[in-house]
């Protein structure tokens, strides 16, 4: 009735080499063509940690939190490619993209859905609303480099 006292012993780790790089890694090979890039999530470590790694490999990338930011951003730095969460304060991913797509300068983008919206009707609307790809959360970064080769 008076505890218990436990002890705990751990071996010290030791350091490891960097494993090596699996054969057929896309990543290896990048960027052949750097692009201007917006991406727009409300997840401030999302959008930052995926900019980050996008300008790592050579591309040229902004940053909106919303969907009002996102219009305004893509309309001052005519993106090649806009990497669009659908679920948005203000304006959600499938109102920008309509309203992108209505504008002239917009037509040739690659507009890319990542979400965590991924059921069937969720894919629908996104292609309806001018989305060209449809990927979900977390997003495997070698399919998106994919697309952005």
């Amino acid at each position: 009735g008076k505890g218990s006292e436990f002890t705990l012993e751990f071996p010290a780790l030791q350091t490891q080499t960097a494993p090596a790089a699996r054969p057929g890694n896309e990543l290896a090979r990048l960027p052949r063509h750097p692009s201007r890039i917006v991406v727009v999530d409300d997840n401030v470590d999302t959008a930052c940690g995926l900019a980050r790694l996008l300008q790592l490999l050579g591309h040229e990338v902004s940053i909106a939190y919303d969907g009002e930011a996102a219009i305004h951003l893509a309309r001052e730095k005519n993106p090649d490619v806009i990497l669009l969460d659908i679920g948005l304060p203000r304006m959600n991913g499938y109102e920008v993209a309509k309203q992108l797509r209505k504008e002239p300068q917009f037509e040739s983008t690659t507009v890319i859905a990542i979400s965590g919206y991924g059921q069937d009707e969720d894919r629908r609307k996104s292609l309806e609303a001018g989305f060209d790809y449809h990927l979900v959360k977390p997003v495997d970064f070698n399919a998106l480099v994919t697309l952005l080769d």
